[in-house]
Parts: structure tokens; sequence; C-alpha cells
């Protein structure tokens, strides 16, 4: 029987590439004839996870646009009508749910890992600059699905992110209103977003993930010590001109990925079925109630994943009545890490061979980010959070404008010529 599976399976490959040539080729350059450090570690887990997450969001999404409405009148019983009386609806609205989640919770560790080990360091800043574009496009596909629903948050989300573009000088008024469509988030507003949520901003993620594992593979990866395996000595069990220290990423490193999505599923399939909401981090309270403009809910905050950005936001005070300061310190901390590449100029990548005031900075950096994650996920009320709040952001700026001078005058330690050892 198994050799009648494996002569089956040969004269299918035979066929396909028989009238696709350039087929097989192009999946082994991909799979078989990549060669990846042989010394991947726990943190190389997240790009495959969020790829997994990404064909989650599509399947599940197709789904849903067969029973939803996108009209200000009916998309929020459609949702309704899709938890309640479309079978197993439930279940697909949930993952896809808990899906946006936790596709950010796999993109920011996936994030920290580049930054960890240095893998947005000569001849990777593309692949980090394409890493950045496919952040920006997912908290922009984020953020319009987030309003699709048309609860009491995603109404007033809506509202205050979308005028946030009013404070540009001279123009801000007009782009308000050509971008919901309307004086106030309304049909044209759930319409055009339902497009671009749908449609066009899917297309430009699959693209940009294809350019981003394209311009991977062209360069190689990095590893936990730093060291570029494409520089050490050639020759291994597979081929004479792979080199030594790599291995084939399939079926190696497919298997071992295998291991990694096994758990990520049952921590998936724990939140969906007994925790689907995650006390209010993924789906907030007020969204379960059907958006009403004339009744602004208690605290108005955007989804866990925003709420970094928007603690800056609202901690920076306004000026002469205008909140052009906060937008630009929220965009800001998003350029910033566009930057990164230039702005590290420490002779090693990984951080594992610094010194303590690189792990000193990272860990500022990170506490900052979590804790203004927290602010921003509250009501801002309280006067002695926002000064914490300002003194965060100082220091989540302070990481990246002083990086040029920590990174040069930190200490470091000898770097292996070579991966030797499995980490």
């Amino acid at each position: 029987m198994a050799n009648f599976l494996t002569r089956t399976a040969n004269d299918v490959m035979d066929w396909v590439n028989a009238r696709a040539p350039g087929m097989m080729p192009m999946y082994r350059k991909h799979m078989t004839e990549y060669y990846a450090p042989k010394n991947f570690n726990f943190w190389y887990y997240f790009g495959s996870l969020a790829l997994l997450v990404l064909v989650n969001q599509i399947v599940t999404g197709i789904f849903l646009t067969m029973h939803f409405k996108p009209s200000a009148a009916e998309a929020f019983s459609s949702v309704e009508y899709i938890m309640r009386d479309v079978e197993w609806g439930w279940l697909i609205r949930y993952m896809h749910s808990t899906g946006a989640s936790l596709f950010f919770v796999v993109v920011y560790l996936h994030m920290f890992r580049g930054l960890l080990y240095g893998s947005y360091r000569k001849p990777r800043e593309l692949v980090w600059l394409l890493g950045m574009v496919i952040y920006l496009v997912l908290m922009a596909e984020a953020f319009m699905g987030y309003v699709l629903p048309w609860g009491q948050m995603s109404f007033w989300g809506a509202k205050v992110i979308i005028n946030l573009f009013g404070a540009i000088p001279v123009i801000g008024t007009g782009l308000t209103e050509w971008i919901m469509g309307d004086f106030i988030p309304s049909d044209a507003t759930l319409n055009r977003f339902f497009a671009l949520h749908v449609v066009a901003l899917p297309l430009v993620l699959l693209l940009l993930v294809v350019l981003h594992l394209g311009a991977l593979h062209e360069v190689g990866s990095n590893n936990p010590e730093g060291v570029d395996i494409k520089k050490g000595p050639k020759g291994n069990r597979w081929s004479p001109t792979a080199p030594a220290d790599g291995i084939p990423f399939h079926p190696y490193y497919t298997v071992k990925d295998l291991v990694g999505v096994g758990f990520f599923l049952m921590i998936a399939a724990f939140i969906i079925f007994f925790a689907p909401t995650f006390g209010g981090w993924f789906l907030e309270h007020d969204n379960f109630t059907e958006a009403n403009p004339l009744v602004t809910p208690a605290h108005i905050k955007p989804v866990w994943y925003f709420t970094p950005y928007y603690a800056m936001l609202r901690v920076v005070p306004s000026f002469l009545g205008s909140q052009i300061w906060g937008v630009l310190v929220m965009f800001g901390a998003i350029v910033l890490l566009f930057l990164v590449p230039w702005l590290d100029k420490s002779p090693v990548k990984a951080y594992r061979h610094r010194g303590w005031l690189s792990w000193a900075m990272l860990a500022m950096f990170v506490v900052s980010f979590l804790w203004l994650m927290k602010i921003g996920a509250g009501p801002g009320t309280d006067p002695v959070e926002t000064i914490i709040g300002r003194i965060l952001t100082f220091l989540y700026y302070a990481f990246f404008i002083t990086m040029p001078l920590w990174t040069r005058v930190d200490k470091t330690k000898p770097v292996p010529e070579r991966v030797t050892t499995h980490d």
C-alpha cells in the first residue's frame, strides 16, 4: 500500500512538472534547498504562527462575509444572526475575533525577536522595512474590521480615530469627511471600510507577506548568534555548496513548527471556547450593544493592540485646542520603528553579545510599551496616571533617539566565528 501511494504521488508530481516546470525549482529554492541556521530557538516560532493566523483570518472572514450585511441598519443584527442562527456561526465569529488579537500577539513577539537578535541589521534592512509595512497595513485592516460589527465601541472608536485627521492644519476637516463619507460614521463609512477590509487590504497584505518572505530567502535568515551562515564554511550532508551550519527548512523546521502550531492551537482553542472576550480585552463589552450616535460610552478606548499609541495620544496635552502634537507623537512612535536599522550602531547584532546597558535599554522599552498599553486601556481620568504616561512616552522615545549613542558605548562580548552548536 505504501509503495502504491509513493508511486502515485511521484506520478502526480511528474505530471505537474511536465506541465509547470517552474513550480518544482521554486519549491526547492524556498523549502528543501533553503538552508536556515541550525540553532533556531523558541523565538523563531512566531513568524510561521503569524502566517497560520493570516490563513485563519482569511478563511473565517470569507464565511463571515456570506452572512454579514455592510449597512448601518443591518450590520449589528447580522452579527447577532451569525452568532445565534447560523450553524457554527458563533465558532467562526470567535475564531475570527480571537484570531485578530492573536495575530498581534505573535506579530509583536516576532518584532521583539527581530530587535533581540538584530534581524534588522545589514543585509536584512529591507526585510525589516517590509515587515514594518505589514504591521501598518495590519493595523489598518484590524481597525476597519473592528468597526464592522457596528457596536457602541465600533462607532465611537471610529469617530475618535478618524477625527484625529481633523488635527491636520488646513485640510483636516475635509480629509475627515472624505474618509467617513459623511459628517459622522455612517452607512458610507461602513460600506467603504467593508470593501477595504475584505478585498483591498488583504490583497495588499498577501503581496507584502510574499515580498517579505522573498526578501528574507534572498539574504538568508538571521539566528540567535547574529552570525551569517552564508559567509561560513560550505558543505554538509545535504549539499557540498550549502552552508555548513545550515539545515534544509523542509522537513526540519516545518516539522519543528508543527510543535509550536500544536501548542498555539491549544491556547487559541481554550480562549475561543472558554474566554472569547478575554475579560473585555479581545471583545469589549460595550461592543455587544448596537451603535447609538446619541449615547456616548463611559470610556472610549481602542482594542488592546492599539492602546500603547492611544495612551501617547491621550497624555500629550493639547495646544491651543488642537491635538496635533498628540497625533504627531502617536504616529512618530511608529515611524521610529522604521528607522531602527540605521539607529543601531553596535558592532554586534544579537543582544546576547552586548553588555548590560543594551539589556537595560531594551527592558526599559518593553516595560514602557506594556505599561502604556495598560494606561491606554484605562479611563484616562487619573492625573497621576497621565504623568506616568508622559514619563513612559519619553522613555519610549529615548530608547530610539539615544540608540546611536548607547549602542556605540556599550561593551560587547566576543562573537563566535560560526554557529557550531544547536541553541
